[in-house]
């Protein structure tokens, strides 16, 4: 079951403007508690932006 599948436009660069706590957090070499929220606000700002991205790039998705 080795699928594989192609990204379209995968090497292209984003930018996301995150703060240094939410770099930390999404590196994966730190943790903050739970009711902090810092990982799940980052992950949220990433999301938004692939989210607008792929929408731009494909306009059978409007």
């Amino acid at each position: 079951m080795n699928e594989t599948f192609e990204i379209p436009n995968g090497d292209e660069t984003i930018m996301v403007e995150l703060t240094v706590k939410e770099a930390m957090a999404l590196s994966g070499g730190f943790r903050f508690r739970p009711e902090s929220k810092v990982a799940l606000n980052a992950k949220k700002k990433v999301q938004k932006v692939l989210d607008r991205k792929m929408i731009e790039g494909d306009p059978s998705r409007y």
